[in-house]
C-alpha cells in the first residue's frame, strides 16, 4: 500500500459524515473533482470500495465503517502532534458532530454546547436532532462523535454516562376540567384523550409507563415534536406528558396548565453516549470536560 495522505483521510471522513462528495468538498474548501480524486485514490490504494451508493448518497459499507474510527483517530493524532510540536499552548481546532434527542436539541442546546463553544471558538460544532433511537444508531454508525439523549440506551458498543436529571409533566389547557380540580386522583383521568410522541422516542416510552398506572383513556394524536404537541394541547385536542423544560414558556403565558400528579414518577436521566471504539482526542475530551 502506498502513502495515504491526511487529505485523503479528511475527504473520506467528510464524505462519510455528509454522504456527499460535493458537500464534503465544500466543507474542506476543495473543488468537487479534487475531492472525488482523493477518495478514488484512497479506495484504489486500499483495493476495495468504502462506500455504497444509495438513492444518490454515499453510505459507508462494512469496510468503510471499520476504517472510519481509525481515520478519525489518525487525523486527530496528526493535529495533536502539530500542537505539541509547536511547544506552546494553541487553540483547539477541528469539528465535533453531536447528536441530540429532541428535548435536549430543542430546549437544552445552550446547556449542552454553550460552555464548550465559548471556551473553544476554533472548534466547529455540528448538531443533529432526532429521537433517542435515531441518535443512538447515529453514534453506533459513527455519524455522530457523541450523543445526548433522554431515554435509556443499552448496547455493548456504547458507553452511557449520566448527564443531568429531567422530568415530564402532565399538561392540559387551563380551561380543561382537570386543570380546575384542586386535587387530582388517578381515577380522574378515566377516559381522557391523550396526545403522544411518536414511537421510538424516550418521551413516548415514559408517557406509556405513566399511562399504564392510570385508568384507560384514548390516544387521539401521535406527533414527532414536543412543540406540535404543545399546540395540540393549547387547541384543546387532548392532554399530554411533555418535558417540563418544553412547556415553561406556555405555562408562564397562561396557555398551558401543569397538572399535579404526585402519584406518577415522571423523572428521567439525560445521558451522554460514546462509541467505545471512538478515539477520544483533545477536542472530544475538552467537550466532555464541559458537561
Amino acid at each position: 500500500m502506498h502513502f495515504i495522505s491526511p487529505r485523503q483521510l479528511e475527504v473520506f471522513v467528510a464524505v462519510a459524515t455528509t454522504g456527499s462528495v460535493r458537500v464534503a468538498a465544500d466543507r474542506l474548501f476543495l473543488s468537487q473533482p479534487a475531492a472525488s480524486m482523493a477518495l478514488a485514490e484512497l479506495e484504489r490504494q486500499i483495493g476495495l470500495p468504502l462506500f455504497a451508493r444509495e438513492r444518490g448518497r454515499l453510505r459507508l459499507n462494512d469496510r468503510g465503517r471499520e476504517l472510519l474510527p481509525l481515520a478519525r483517530e489518525l487525523l486527530e493524532r496528526h493535529a495533536e502532534f502539530g500542537r505539541r510540536a509547536q511547544g506552546t499552548i494553541t487553540e483547539l481546532a477541528g469539528e465535533i458532530g453531536i447528536g441530540a434527542s429532541n428535548t435536549v436539541g430543542n430546549y437544552l442546546v445552550g446547556d449542552l454546547l454553550g460552555g464548550f463553544a465559548a471556551a473553544h471558538p476554533g472548534v466547529s460544532l455540528r448538531l443533529g436532532v432526532a429521537n433517542t433511537a435515531r441518535i443512538a444508531q447515529g453514534v453506533l454508525d459513527h455519524e455522530f462523535d457523541i450523543g445526548c439523549v433522554e431515554g435509556p440506551v443499552a448496547h455493548p458498543s456504547l458507553e452511557v454516562r449520566p448527564w443531568r436529571e429531567d422530568r415530564l409533566v402532565v399538561c392540559a389547557r387551563p380551561e380543561h376540567a382537570l386543570a380546575r380540580k384542586k386535587r387530582l386522583r388517578r381515577e380522574d383521568f378515566a377516559g381522557e384523550r391523550w396526545v403522544l410522541r411518536e414511537r421510538g422516542s424516550a418521551t413516548r416510552a415514559l408517557s406509556e409507563r405513566a399511562l399504564a398506572e392510570l385508568p384507560e383513556g384514548s390516544t387521539v394524536l401521535e406527533l414527532d415534536q414536543s412543540e406540535a404537541i404543545k399546540q395540540a394541547v393549547i387547541a384543546g385536542l387532548g392532554i399530554a406528558c411533555l418535558p417540563e423544560v418544553a412547556v415553561g414558556d406556555a405555562v408562564r403565558a397562561g396557555r398551558i396548565a401543569m397538572l399535579p400528579t404526585p402519584f406518577l414518577d415522571l423523572r428521567r436521566t439525560l445521558s451522554v453516549l460514546l462509541h467505545r471504539q471512538r478515539y477520544r482526542g483533545a477536542v472530544l475530551e475538552a467537550f466532555l470536560a464541559t458537561l
